[in-house]
C-alpha cells in the first residue's frame, strides 16, 4: 500500500488541526462454540473466549497510533448475537452473559462491547426473547456493553410484534437507568437491515458470515470535510462542493485501510472492513450539521438540510470506495443529536425536529440517533417512531435504524448530560398522537415488491 508524501503531509494537516481520528478498531469475535446448557458455564466460556482473543486489541492499537502518529479513539470488541448461542441454555434472565462480556472489556481496556443482540425481523424465538427480556437488567447493571436487535428487512418484511415488544424495552431500559439520565437507552439500538460487520456502537454485532476472528475499522472526519468546504469559494456550485468532499474522503479512507491492514496484520486476524461513516464527536466543528452549514444551509434542519445531506452522503461514499477495496459496515453520515455539538445547536434554535430527522434518514446511515425525549413518552410512540424508521430502511432497501432516550422525570426542552462521546443536548418534543390502537394490532409489516428479487 503505497501512500504519497503529500498524502501524509495532508493527513497530519487534518489530524493536527481539524479532529481526524480513527474512531474505532473494532475486533470482531465468534462465540458460537461458548454454547452451554447451564447458563454460569455459557458465562464463564464467553468471558474466557472474549478476554483471551482480545488480549492484544488495545496495546496493539495503541501502538500503532504512536508509531503512525494516527489517534485511534476508541477500541472495541464485537461478538455473535448473543440470543443465538445462548439458545442452549434455558435460562430466563441472560444478563449473566452480559456480565461476563462486561468484565472482560474492564480486563482488555475497550470502551465497548457489542453483541447482546437478537435478530428478530420474521419472527421472535424462545431465545430472542429471553434476550429481550434481559436487556434492561444487562444495561443497567454494566458499563460497556451495548445491546441491539434487528427487527426488519427488506426481504422480510417488519416484525410490529418486535417493535412493540422494543418500544416497551426502552422504557423498561430508562426506568432501569433511571439515576443515570436513562443511559442504558444510550447503549441500545432497534435496527432495520442490521449489517454484519458494523464497528460502530451500539449495533456492533459479529455476523453469522464472518471469519471467527476479524478487525474492523471505523473512520471519522466531520472536522476535516467541514474545513474543505469552508475552503471553497463563496460561489462554488454543487458539483465542486461534491468534488471536495469525495477527495477528502479518499484521504481519511486511505488512513483507515492502513490502520485496519497494520492491526489485522499484527494481531494474526482477517482484515475485514473500513467504514466510511461520518461519525461526530461534542467537539465544536467535529460536527455533521457544521458541514451542511458550510454548504450553505443557514442552520441544519432548515430547507436544503437533507439535500445537503444526500449530497454529503454519497459524496463520501464514492470517495471512500477508491480508498478501500473493502468498505463496508453502515458507511454513511451518522447524525446523533447529543454527540454532535452542531445537532444540538440546531435543536435549541428550533430548525431541527423529530420529523426532520426522520427525513434526513432516508439519505443517511442512523438518523434516528441519540435522541433524548420526554421521559413521560409512551412505549406505543417509541414503537411507532421505532416503526417509522424502520419503513424507510425497508422501503429503501437501506439500513436504518433508531437510538431513542426516554429521560425519566426530563421534560421537553429540559437539558442532559450523558458525558464523554455520548455528549449532552435538549430533551426534543414527541409529537404525541401515535395512538394506542395501532400499537395493539400486532402482526407483521409484509414486504415491499421489490423483496422479490430473484
Amino acid at each position: 500500500m503505497w501512500i504519497e508524501p503529500e498524502e501524509i503531509a495532508e493527513t497530519l494537516e487534518m489530524i493536527g488541526r481539524q479532529h481526524l481520528d480513527v474512531r474505532t478498531i473494532t475486533l470482531g469475535l465468534s462465540i458460537r462454540s461458548c454454547a452451554c446448557d447451564d447458563i454460569a458455564g455459557l458465562a464463564q466460556r464467553v468471558y474466557d473466549r472474549v478476554a483471551t482473543a482480545s488480549a492484544r486489541l488495545v496495546p496493539v492499537a495503541d501502538a500503532i497510533a504512536r508509531e503512525y502518529g494516527i489517534p485511534i479513539v476508541n477500541k472495541r470488541i464485537a461478538v455473535s448475537p448473543v440470543a443465538e448461542v445462548a439458545a442452549s441454555c434455558g435460562a430466563r434472565d441472560l444478563s449473566p452473559v452480559a456480565e461476563a462480556l462486561d468484565r472482560a472489556a474492564h480486563e482488555v481496556g475497550v470502551d465497548f462491547v457489542g453483541g447482546f443482540s437478537a435478530l428478530v425481523h420474521k419472527g421472535i424465538g424462545e431465545a430472542d426473547r429471553r434476550l429481550i427480556d434481559s436487556i434492561p437488567a444487562a444495561l443497567a447493571t454494566t458499563d460497556r456493553v451495548c445491546a441491539s436487535v434487528n427487527v426488519a428487512t427488506t426481504r422480510a418484511g417488519t416484525n410490529w410484534d418486535a417493535i412493540v415488544a422494543m418500544g416497551q424495552t426502552v422504557r423498561a431500559t430508562a426506568q432501569a437507568t433511571a439515576e443515570r439520565g436513562g443511559i442504558g437507552c444510550a447503549k441500545l439500538v432497534v435496527f432495520a437491515n442490521m449489517v454484519e460487520d458494523n464497528p460502530f456502537m451500539a449495533g456492533a454485532v459479529h455476523g453469522s458470515g464472518e471469519p471467527d476472528e476479524v478487525i474492523n475499522v471505523g473512520i471519522s472526519g466531520p472536522g476535516a470535510v467541514r474545513a474543505v468546504v469552508e475552503s471553497l469559494a463563496p460561489d462554488a456550485d454543487l458539483t465542486e462542493v461534491a468534488e471536495a468532499i469525495k477527495a477528502t474522503a479518499f484521504k481519511i479512507t486511505r488512513m483507515g485501510e492502513l490502520v485496519a491492514r497494520e492491526a489485522a496484520r499484527r494481531l494474526g486476524v482477517v482484515c475485514g472492513i473500513v467504514d466510511l461513516s461520518l461519525a461526530p464527536t461534542p467537539a465544536e466543528g467535529d460536527s455533521v450539521a457544521a458541514i451542511i452549514e458550510a454548504m450553505g444551509v443557514e442552520r441544519c434542519g432548515g430547507p436544503g438540510t437533507t439535500l445537503a445531506l444526500a449530497l454529503l452522503n454519497d459524496a463520501m461514499k464514492k470517495g471512500g470506495a477508491m480508498g478501500t477495496s473493502s468498505a463496508g459496515g453502515l458507511s454513511g453520515a451518522f447524525i446523533p443529536v447529543t454527540e454532535d455539538a452542531g445537532m444540538v445547536r440546531a435543536v435549541q434554535d428550533g430548525a431541527l425536529t423529530l420529523e426532520k430527522l426522520e427525513a434526513m434518514t432516508a439519505v443517511c446511515s442512523v438518523g434516528l440517533d441519540m435522541i433524548a425525549i420526554p421521559g413521560d413518552t409512551t412505549a406505543e410512540t417509541i414503537a411507532a417512531i421505532i416503526g417509522d424508521a424502520c419503513a424507510i430502511g425497508v422501503a429503501n432497501s437501506k439500513t436504518t435504524a433508531a437510538r431513542l432516550i426516554p429521560v425519566p422525570g426530563a421534560k421537553a426542552g429540559e437539558r442532559v448530560e450523558f458525558g464523554g462521546l455520548l455528549g449532552a443536548g435538549p430533551v426534543m418534543a414527541v409529537n404525541p398522537w401515535a395512538g394506542v390502537r395501532l400499537a395493539r394490532r400486532g402482526g407483521r409489516v409484509p414486504a415491499p415488491l421489490q423483496a422479490l428479487r430473484n
